[in-house]
């Protein structure tokens, strides 16, 4: 007898927390090992943030010139003075984007591995991967708060934290400023974007956040933080409320535009 689809899935999904699991439990064993590749910690290749000297490479270096409005990668010879191809023709409500490098290869399977329940350290690292990065993009923002894209309650409860929040903490630690992560709450549960189209992932999450009543937005630049950027529709709502409570200016930052 055949298995079904479902139970092959399902098997899957099993083998996939078993994995995760195994490795989380040699993290704790073996606490000099990277992160993703988990080869040791020697004299002549320390880790870096967690990951050995091949991996942070791989996760540090962007191959290609991004869009400064929306992230997106862009030929070296691309004109972005009114943004890319990506976003020229779409009303945007973030000022300006900033990534760690493009959705692809071992950044995109570190991305992976944080939105399973051991994946907490690797988001942590990559925030501070990312706050060391981007330096000179984050200092000439003048941001003045960070704030994480928020989980629905039942996402966040089912992973057990929400790796937005962990990037999110590094990179204000690193510059000294103010973590608001409760400040922008989700009020409603957008359905998983796997299967839709660009136009539908903006309608989508049209009306997905809020403000929490004690946020003081007003007259602030906001750094709002996430892991990955499809299309740009969930931080350009985001953003949008975050202006409508009075920001000045907002800022998207992301591991990866995809």
């Amino acid at each position: 007898m055949q298995p079904t689809l479902g139970a092959v899935q399902g098997d899957g999904m099993r083998q996939g927390r078993v994995a995760e699991l195994t490795r989380g439990i040699a993290q704790l064993l073996y606490p000099n090992a990277c992160l993703l590749c988990d080869s040791f910690e020697s004299d002549s290749a320390p880790l870096r943030h967690g990951f050995c000297l091949g991996c942070h490479a791989s996760l540090a270096v962007d191959p290609h010139g991004p869009c400064p409005r929306c992230a997106a990668t862009v030929g070296p010879h691309t004109d972005t003075d009114s943004g890319c191809v990506s976003c020229r023709e779409r009303s945007i409500a973030f000022d300006a984007a900033l990534r760690l490098g493009p959705y692809a290869g071992r950044l995109q399977e570190a991305i992976l591995r944080t939105k399973h329940s051991a994946g907490e350290a690797i988001a942590e690292m990559l925030g501070r991967t990312f706050a060391e990065e981007r330096v000179t993009n984050l200092r000439d923002a003048g941001i003045d708060v960070v704030t994480p894209i928020p989980l629905h309650w039942w996402r966040r409860w089912h992973r057990g934290f929400n790796q937005a929040e962990r990037i999110a903490e590094e990179v204000a630690g690193a510059f000294g400023v103010p973590l608001h992560a409760k400040w922008l709450v989700r009020v409603k549960s957008a359905p998983q974007h796997a299967q839709s189209s660009a136009s539908a992932r903006w309608e989508n999450i049209r009306g997905a956040f809020g403000v929490a009543p004690r946020a003081s937005f007003a007259g602030r630049r906001v750094l709002l933080v996430d892991d990955v950027m499809p299309t740009g529709a969930t931080l350009s709502e985001a953003a949008r409320v975050v202006k409508a409570a009075g920001a000045t200016r907002v800022v998207a930052a992301v591991l990866a535009r995809a």
